[in-house]
């Protein structure tokens, strides 16, 4: 009986441990007050900030992956990614994402594609010029429309918008991704357990989005721990913390043309 209580009360240390360990980076973020806190969405910026040329001055074909910090105390774990298309000699860009708000989910529709987060910049993780973004585009199209989860949406641990673009993502080929490891959701797979990793340099394990690890040449080692990722990136060296992100040199970039 006394073994049976230590080891339930060291068992339950540990998990008290991890959980903290993985709570001390989206702790960190909202002390270090980089996230902004109580702003309000209507009034919060949604300007462009000019990673995407103008389709007047760049006429070849462009599809373009972004992430933002999520808005409020939600980008303290994670951010949020969207889609771009831009067919050659189109006037505009088709912007593809998942907005938890609205049913169906999915909205797909022309907008600039590099605006602000509401309140947070963009990064550009990824993109396909020339005659690969025109091969692209129609897969791209095809797998929005026929992303399964379009009646719902659920911030942790998915599906939300990052399980939308990393679904579409690994059903186009030649579109490739490195998504930040505070992408929470990235790694929810809607009808399987095993899939190939959205950079397509390895495989990955996943159980509903909670418990799961990735293994890929661009991705590193990445762990999922309760819809967090935590891992090491050898190849270009760096930590992947839940909530900070990566500490390191930056993650490798697919363009191609």
């Amino acid at each position: 009986m006394h073994r049976a209580i230590k080891k339930s009360l060291w068992l339950m240390m540990s998990l008290v441990i991890v959980l903290a360990l993985l709570l001390a980076g989206p702790a960190y973020m909202l002390a270090s007050q980089r996230i902004d806190l109580g702003g309000v969405w209507s009034q919060a910026d949604r300007s462009s900030v000019g990673l995407a040329p103008a389709p007047s001055t760049h006429p070849e074909a462009l599809v373009q992956v972004y992430a933002a910090r999520a808005f409020d105390w939600r980008g303290a774990f994670g951010v949020h990614t969207w889609i771009a298309t831009k067919p050659a000699g189109a006037t505009h860009y088709q912007v593809h994402q998942v907005l938890g708000w609205q049913r169906p989910t999915v909205s797909s529709r022309p907008d600039a594609p590099d605006r602000a987060w509401y309140g947070s910049a963009p990064t550009l993780l990824t993109e396909l010029r020339g005659d690969a973004a025109e091969r692209a585009i129609p897969e791209i199209h095809e797998a929005v429309a026929a992303y399964p989860m379009t009646d719902r949406y659920r911030v942790w641990p998915g599906p939300n918008s990052n399980t939308f673009v990393a679904w579409v993502v690994r059903r186009v080929s030649g579109l490739r991704v490195d998504f930040p490891p505070a992408a929470v959701g990235k790694d929810y797979l809607l009808d399987t357990f095993v899939a190939e990793a959205p950079s397509g340099t390895g495989y990955q394990v996943s159980l509903g989005g909670v418990l799961g690890l990735t293994v890929a040449y661009d991705e590193g080692i990445e762990w999922q721990l309760l819809g967090l990722t935590l891992g090491v990136d050898l190849t270009r060296p760096a930590l992947k913390l839940p909530g900070i992100g990566r500490l390191g040199m930056a993650s490798s970039e697919h363009t191609r043309e």
